[in-house]
């Protein structure tokens, strides 16, 4: 069945970086659009970042210019590099596995999350 498993979240000052990993199993990872999504506390879902199986990425305005999002194929992994992280950017982190058809922020499976706390 698909697994996906999130890990590297943590607690980290401001304008600190992070590294979220995500391990995919249970289905053919290099042929899926993969996404990272967030939920802050007391707030709902929000997409950050995706790519599609080719290797396009994609990343909405608020974590633009600080986060990229790479894959490795080979490792059925995917990959969160955070920087210049802000306290917004607090919340659990989630890799999703992209659904086919319908919107690019669409998924159908996603992980348990990693949190991830950003505060002094």
């Amino acid at each position: 069945q698909v697994q996906l498993v999130e890990s590297g979240g943590g607690l980290v000052q401001p304008g600190g970086s992070l590294r979220l990993s995500c391990a995919a199993s249970g289905f053919p990872f290099s042929s899926y659009r993969m996404l990272w999504v967030r939920q802050a506390p007391g707030k709902g879902l929000e997409w950050v970042s995706i790519i599609r199986a080719g290797g396009t990425p994609y990343y909405a305005d608020y974590v633009k210019g600080r986060f990229l999002i790479s894959r490795d194929n080979a490792k059925n992994t995917l990959y969160l590099q955070m920087d210049g992280l802000k306290p917004e950017d607090t919340g659990l982190y989630f890799c999703a596995r992209g659904s086919t058809g319908g919107s690019v922020i669409a998924y159908d499976y996603r992980g348990q999350g990693t949190q991830v706390t950003v505060s002094s």
